[in-house]
């Protein structure tokens, strides 16, 4: 569990930041919250690769806790809620879609787990965060989804040099990261 402790203080920022942003639009199209909640699956998708999917998915459920928890005391509690939900679940199948491409192309996991995994957090999150509020919520929505595939994109890089930063350390072995269950 101690190789687990970076990963899971990571989500938790990123959840609760990410909570607390989402109530303060930036526009007509966004809130604050776009530009810090993509970053969590990032950290999924290098836990995934470097330490498999079953470590991957102890960071979402202990990262999950953590943030709902927190987030209670600073956002209110129906975004709380939503976020818990979108978290879990946009998470959940970013590990399962990860783990099944793991074996492709380096770039291909990250970039197709993160793009369906946003989607999904993204219509989840949205519709109970905000309907019937007379919020302009579609439209955050579109302009967060927006805003998450591109930065899924971005985040790319950022996935590829923290694993080859890995490797170059003489940290892993090739076993330590492909043996996927």
């Amino acid at each position: 569990m101690r190789t687990l402790v970076l990963p899971i203080a990571a989500m938790a920022v990123v959840v609760v930041s990410s909570n607390y942003l989402v109530q303060f639009p930036l526009n007509d199209w966004l809130t604050w919250g776009a530009f810090t909640y993509p970053v969590a699956f990032l950290v999924t998708e290098i836990t995934n690769r470097l330490l498999g999917p079953v470590r991957a998915r102890q960071v979402v459920y202990v990262g999950f806790a953590l943030a709902v928890g927190l987030s209670l005391f600073l956002a209110d509690p129906r975004i709380a809620a939503a976020s818990g939900s979108a978290f879990l679940v946009g998470q959940l199948l970013d590990v399962f879609v990860f783990n099944r491409l793991r074996r492709r192309v380096w770039w291909l996991p990250p970039l197709v787990s993160s793009t369906l995994g946003s989607m999904l957090d993204t219509a989840i999150f949205f519709s109970m965060a905000f309907a019937a509020t007379g919020l302009p919520w579609i439209t955050w929505a579109i302009g967060d989804l927006s805003v998450k595939l591109t930065m899924g994109l971005l985040l790319v890089a950022p996935f590829r040099i923290a694993i080859a930063y890995a490797f170059t350390r003489g940290a892993l072995r090739d076993r330590d990261v492909m043996g996927a269950r």
